[in-house]
Formats: C-alpha cells, structure tokens, sequence
C-alpha cells in the first residue's frame, strides 16, 4: 500500500494536471467559436463556385481540348493521398480518424493492384504512416510556424499539387480531413481533388437559364481549376481547424472530468491509511501504557 507522502503527492499531481486540463479546455472553446464561424462562412461560396463549375463543365464534357486537370491523364495507377492534419496534439482521436480513413483507402486501393503514395500536410499522424507506407511518403507541407492555417496555405499546396500532377507523379489525388459538424462530432471525410470532378449540382445560380460564356467554356475552365482546387483545400484546412479546437474541447472536459473522479478516489483512500496510521499508533500507545 502506498506511504501517505506517496498518496498526497499523487493527488498534487493530478490537481496540477486537472488545472491544466482546464485551461486547455477553455482555450479550446475560445478558439472553437472564431473557426466553427470561418469554416460555416467559407461553404456557401463553395456552393455557388460548384454550381458554376458545374455549369461549365456540363458545357465542355466529352470536348478534346478539356483542360487536364478535369480530363486526367488517361489513367488511374498511381493515386495520392493528401492527408491533413494538426501539428498539436491533447484533441483525442481526430488525427487517428483522419489517418485511419486514409490508411484503409491506401490498402483497398492496394488490393485493387494501384500504387499509393501519400502527400502530408501537419505534423501529427506522420509517424503512423510512416511505419505502415516508409516508401511511399513523397513530400510533406510543414505547418509548425503557422498559426492558422488558410489560403495562402492551401495555395501553397495546390501549386505543389499541381506540380507534381503535370510533372507525371500521380494520376488520382485524394484529400482525407475531418469535416465539423458539431463540437462532439467530427467526420473524417475523403474526396477527390485531382482530376477535379465535375461537381454535382442540380440547379445553378442563374436558375437553369441558359447561359453563353465568353471566351470559351475551356478557356475559363482552365483558368478556375486551380482556383477551385485552392478553395477545396481552404475549406478543407478551416473544416480541420474548426473539428481540432472542438476534438480538442471535449477531450480536455473528459479528462478533467477524469481527473476529479481520480481526486476524490485518492482522497479516499489518503484518508482511509491516514486514519489506519492514526489507529495504529493510538493502540501502540495504550499498550504501551498498560505495559507500563
């Protein structure tokens, strides 16, 4: 049985921790309010923007000169995986459940006998897909320096993305990052990116009417891709921002939670042996006075 110095050092400890628990939990739903706003602000313009990429891909499907970023390279061997992540930890199992999507797209797409290799963004989640792919990493966008990540992050990554598609590196990119509905539910989500797929709108922003667009449709496919590849990125890295800071508030609320229910068991206990310690030595006492 633990000493009473033990006992007491441990309820100390754990004290310590529940303040800083607590502290991480507030700082968390500061910090979840101002991104829950950013990234429910940034999906109706993703909405119109599909809708006229929706337009405008109706207007040139099937069309020879299709810009490649739409039309792909003919094939789907080779197929990226764009994880997000966060570069800080204390949030749970959000970055588990994005590299877990992730891992089990990867090895299905093994099976199907396509090669996999995988493009980082944040620091967290690495070291497990390192273990399971230690080949297939070939690059990582480091986010350590950045505050919160936005647009002119996801810029960065679409320009390297790009890259690497028109220098032949992959056929088929897939974005993984967890999508935020609620501050207890975060869904990681997957989708594809590279060749963009022509979004699924039913109905655009001008109604259904018909619509002449000048210069030609391709022209302005060609120069809205990599902007639309921007923008699924940009809410992409707010949704993961928005999903960590709430991860984050109810883990840190669980694990205060935990740490009271840990206090009062040790408390418990710390004053069971103190009274056992006490009634020890008043017997030893009065035994030693009747000795005497």
């Amino acid at each position: 049985m633990a000493s009473l110095k033990e006992l007491k050092g441990r309820i100390n400890s754990v004290k310590s921790t529940q303040k800083i628990t607590k502290a991480k939990q507030m700082v968390a739903a500061a910090k979840l309010r101002k991104a829950q706003a950013n990234a429910e602000a940034a999906r109706p313009y993703a909405v119109r923007f599909a809708a006229v990429m929706a337009s405008l891909a109706g207007k040139v499907a099937g069309n020879d000169g299709a810009p490649r970023l739409m039309a792909g390279t003919g094939k789907d061997q080779v197929h990226l995986m764009v994880v997000a992540n966060s570069d800080k930890g204390l949030a749970g199992a959000f970055n588990a459940n994005i590299v877990k999507a992730a891992l089990v797209e990867a090895r299905a797409l093994e099976a199907a006998g396509k090669t996999v290799l995988f493009y980082l963004i944040g620091r967290k989640g690495r070291a497990v897909i390192r273990r399971a792919y230690p080949n297939a990493i070939v690059a990582n966008y480091d986010t350590t320096e950045v505050r919160e990540p936005g647009f002119a992050e996801a810029t960065a990554v679409a320009g390297e993305l790009i890259a690497m598609y028109d220098a032949g590196k992959f056929d088929v990119a897939h974005l993984f990052y967890a999508r935020f509905r609620s501050a207890l539910v975060q869904e990681p989500t997957h989708q594809q990116i590279i060749p963009v797929p022509a979004p699924d709108v039913a109905v655009s922003s001008n109604g259904g009417a018909a619509v002449e667009y000048e210069p030609e449709e391709d022209e302005i496919l060609a120069d809205l891709l990599p902007r639309y590849l921007k923008t699924q990125l940009f809410g992409a890295l707010l949704e993961n921002q928005a999903s960590e800071q709430g991860a984050s508030m109810t883990a840190m609320d669980n694990a205060t939670r935990n740490a009271g229910d840990l206090i009062q068991k040790l408390t418990i206990q710390y004053n069971r042996s103190r009274q056992a310690a006490i009634t020890t030595e008043l017997i030893e006492i009065i035994a030693g006075a009747e000795a005497l």
